[in-house]
């Protein structure tokens, strides 16, 4: 009995992903909810969880593949008639748990994505598979010791079981000590969760599964990875030194002379696609209004350093703002609103949920900090500070990227004064921070050198006049320019 497990409903209107990785291999042994692929839609980087247990029989589609909802990812057969289908010459696993190996799988979890499993405590720890679709994955490449196995198991056919099973021995009785973390041996597999981790490893031509890991039962960090990077970066040793072994990674052509002014295509889809739909729509739909204001920050620098004096902890002058930016939306609840075209009503949202515009590794994305009301200074500066660290590799989780009522865009540190920025569909408006440079500027008739910051806002005309969005941006001038002002207010 085969079982398909296909690519499932990814919500907020996905229906397609790329396959990032295959984290199984035919032939491997899952168990219900276990990891299988990684795959990335438009919204984030998602490891998909196999609804089925048994033997896994095939896999569609490669690394790099665009796949639909509702698609075959793989089919998973029953252990036990895996078993005895077995041929001479048909790859089965060696080392695998009994239980795990004849016990037939029973109803499905119903899991699609990461978190929606079974209510059970049947759920396995999580094995990390022994190889990877597109990877190099040799017949006789070991597949990862089970808990209880003193050697690795190894994937080998029936036919070559003796002399497979005796290499399995004879790479066991090499010392750990003998091998440094930083070396790639091609028959490892550590486990790696981290998909951040993998990228790195695949963007400097190795798989990160075959270094040693030094984390928590050989798993296997992003510090692991770029020792070895730089490793690998170090000058040739001296004669005489052994270095470790890269497995061979097949070398692109060179592009030849007459390409260099070649047309280049770059296809619309992923999250470029989503962005583009959205700011299309903003624009189609959205009566967009932009106002401006220079704005004294220096009182605002002033009071950082007053909070790190008093507090020893550092806020950054984005967390200050936007603790201000919610402050405002209080004052002005109508800019915290989206518009229902079916029903022609403004929908006035009860809740902040801060957006802020961050430009990752994969594009622009606006993640969310939901429930920015109820938050104090402090909290607001550790979630930034969060969004921020995530950032670097754009690997936020869907419900991350969803539901915000209002976006703050600190374009100033592209190096930019000012910009007409374009509005988060469906929200009502956008607050954008320039950068912050000493201008001359002119107090008590006289002229002063002080750090000036143009504030600029787009907002839904539909929405509001622009008296409404008028008092909205000054009253975070006002805090900006004296901080001290907001304590009215809190």
């Amino acid at each position: 009995m085969s079982r398909e497990f296909l690519l499932p409903d990814l919500g907020e209107g996905l229906t397609e992903a790329e396959i990032v990785a295959w984290l199984v291999a035919p032939g491997d042994v899952i168990a219900i909810d276990q990891a299988v692929v990684e795959v990335e839609s438009a919204k984030s980087i998602v490891e998909l969880p196999s609804p089925y247990g048994g033997v896994v029989a095939s896999l569609f589609g490669e690394p790099g593949q665009v796949i639909h909802a509702g698609q075959v990812l793989l089919t998973v057969a029953d252990a036990e008639a895996a078993d005895a289908g077995d041929a001479p010459g048909t790859p089965v696993a060696v080392g695998v748990p009994a239980a795990m190996a004849t016990a037939a799988p029973t109803e499905g979890s119903g899991a699609v994505l990461v978190g929606y499993g079974t209510t059970e405590s049947t759920r396995p720890a999580r094995r990390v598979a022994a190889g990877r679709f597109g990877a190099p994955r040799a017949a006789d490449a070991p597949a990862p010791a089970a808990p209880s196995a003193p050697t690795p198991p190894v994937a080998v056919t029936r036919a070559e079981r003796p002399t497979e099973v005796a290499a399995s021995v004879s790479l066991a009785a090499v010392s750990s000590a003998d091998v440094s973390p930083s070396t790639v041996d091609p028959i490892r597999r550590s486990p790696v969760v981290s998909p951040i981790v993998r990228r790195l490893a695949r963007e400097n031509g190795f798989d990160a599964s075959m270094l040693a890991g030094s984390g928590r039962d050989g798993l296997v960090l992003r510090s692991d990875v770029e020792d070895h990077i730089h490793h690998l970066s170090m000058p040739a040793a001296m004669p005489g030194a052994v270095l470790p072994a890269v497995p061979a990674q097949p070398s692109a052509p060179a592009p030849a002379a007459s390409d260099v002014n070649a047309d280049i295509r770059i296809p619309i889809s992923g999250l470029r696609k989503v962005v583009a739909e959205r700011l299309t729509t903003s624009r189609r739909e959205i009566p967009e209004a932009t106002i401006w204001l220079d704005v004294d920050a220096t009182a605002l620098f002033a009071a950082r350093d007053q909070l790190l004096s008093a507090t020893g902890e550092r806020f950054s002058v984005t967390a200050l703002i936007a603790r201000f930016v919610v402050a405002g939306l209080r004052q002005f609840p109508v800019l915290n609103s989206s518009v229902d075209n079916a029903s022609q009503e403004i929908l006035q949202h009860g809740a902040v949920n801060l957006g802020i515009a961050a430009q990752t590794s994969r594009g622009l994305m606006v993640p969310v900090i939901h429930g920015a009301h109820a938050m104090s200074t402090r909290q607001l500066r550790d979630a930034i500070a969060a969004l921020v660290a995530q950032s670097q590799g754009g690997t936020f989780a869907p419900s991350a990227l969803t539901g915000g009522t209002f976006t703050l865009n600190n374009f100033g540190s592209l190096g930019v004064d000012g910009s007409a920025a374009i509005i988060n569909h469906p929200e009502a408006a956008i607050l954008g921070i320039g950068r912050m440079i000493e201008r001359p500027w002119v107090i008590d008739h006289a002229l002063a050198v002080r750090s000036v910051v143009e504030l600029s806002m787009v907002f839904d005309h539909r929405v509001c006049d622009g008296g409404t969005a008028a008092g909205f941006l000054t009253y975070v001038a006002r805090c900006i320019e004296n901080p001290v002002s907001l304590l009215a207010d809190l």
